[in-house]
């Protein structure tokens, strides 16, 4: 999730679409918490590891 987001910022930003550039910012902001979830050590969504 954290790498599409990323991605659809980079498209979103360089096609000028504020649309993909915002769910792309979304994304990444939701993947980086459960990543950092996951690295803690907590179960995200039933999964011991999130990545």
């Amino acid at each position: 999730m954290l790498l599409v987001g990323v991605i659809l910022l980079i498209i979103g930003f360089v096609t000028g679409i504020s649309v993909l550039w915002t769910i792309g910012l979304i994304l990444a902001v939701i993947g980086a918490v459960l990543w950092i979830l996951g690295a803690m050590g907590h179960a995200v969504g039933g999964r011991r590891h999130y990545w």
